[in-house]
């Protein structure tokens, strides 16, 4: 078959200018939200990031325990990261806010469901969700993964990846609420790694606390020996982010 006849196939219709116009301006508007968090980020390292579910109401024992959690990571020393929205994003934000240490939260504009919390020094606002994702990791020294839905799925997937993968640096990755996750864990266990998906060492990147305390503990014995800042080789692999 020749290119003329690739070209006339029916299901390829000629380049709309305008749709082209239209796709092509969005490349600047992700191109303004990945300048805009880099500037306003670069200086709240070291920094922890906090998942959960947006719809977690306020009296729930998991908005609580985020809460406290959020409020040890600040004052000791560590910025926190929200999705800046409701829920165990506010929550983060809030007990963030009480401590010593800057609270922030990535917002993203969505049709339903989010809505800015009032806790955050720092708020940015997103329409595209992998450019928030690479501010999630960009600067995380730790991730806290609170009990949540399909948005806090993808983001353990995605730090996960990214580790495996060796895109990041290896940081902690806390699962809080054990029994939450237990069927999660037992999944990749039982399935995944029988399967060769996955190797039987990805399960150690992954820990289960269920304390402030222990999560502090844990990070602080993370870095231990190599602080917080990323190693040369560690930051090249990281500009690829």
């Amino acid at each position: 078959m020749t290119a003329q006849h690739k070209l006339s196939h029916p299901s390829l219709n000629p380049i709309n200018d305008s749709m082209l116009t239209k796709e092509s301006w969005k490349i600047f508007q992700i191109m303004a939200e990945f300048v805009e968090g880099f500037e306003r980020l670069a200086q709240i390292k070291p920094s922890v990031s906090i998942f959960g579910s947006a719809r977690t109401p306020v009296d729930h024992r998991y908005y609580k325990l985020t809460e406290d959690i959020a409020r040890a990571l600040s004052d000791a020393g560590f910025s926190v990261v929200s999705g800046g929205g409701p829920g165990i994003m506010e929550a983060a934000n809030k007990g963030a806010l009480a401590g010593k240490s800057p609270s922030i939260g990535l917002n993203i504009q969505l049709p339903h469901e989010q809505s800015g919390n009032d806790y955050q020094d720092i708020s940015l606002s997103f329409r595209h969700f992998f450019s928030r994702k690479v501010m999630f990791v960009k600067y995380a020294a730790a991730y806290v993964v609170m009990p949540g839905g399909f948005g806090t799925l993808d983001e353990l997937a995605e730090i996960l990846t990214l580790i495996q993968t060796h895109k990041t640096r290896k940081i902690p990755i806390i699962l809080v609420e054990g029994q939450y996750w237990e069927g999660l864990l037992n999944w990749f266990r039982n399935t995944l790694i029988p399967e060769k998906t996955i190797d039987e060492s990805d399960m150690d990147l992954m820990q289960i606390l269920d304390s402030p305390k222990e999560i502090v503990e844990a990070i602080f014995s993370h870095y231990e020996h190599s602080g917080f800042e990323p190693s040369a080789e560690e930051q090249e692999v990281m500009l690829d982010l």
